[in-house]
């Protein structure tokens, strides 16, 4: 890269993954682990080998990208994460409960 390069956007294409915890006890999701490119591919496959559901979204990970480590997720992201998170747990429960618009079922 040249001083007359224009800077590349942070993920340059790459693959994007980010992680989210939900306590109960704290008022909202925080995002625990994030990255791109070889990191990414690191924590979509560790999530796989622990059977953690993983939903692919480039749109919401982009916006979780710009929320620290360890941060909260912005109220702006609430009904999209509350929408993931009941997609979420009505698979894990299994109960074949109503779908979530925009979230396809999926597979561990």
């Amino acid at each position: 890269m040249s001083a007359t390069d224009p800077p590349r956007h942070p993920n340059d294409g790459r693959p994007g993954a980010v992680v989210l915890a939900y306590d109960a006890s704290e008022p909202a999701p925080r995002v625990v682990a994030k990255g791109y490119g070889i990191l990414a591919e690191t924590i979509l496959r560790t999530a796989q080998e622990h059977g953690v559901y993983v939903h692919e979204s480039p749109e919401l990970v982009g916006l979780l990208m710009q929320v620290d480590l360890d941060a909260h997720i912005p109220p702006q992201l609430y009904l999209a994460v509350a929408e993931l998170l009941a997609w979420l747990y009505r698979l894990e429960a299994g109960d074949g409960g109503p779908r979530v618009p925009g979230l396809p079922d999926a597979k561990p």
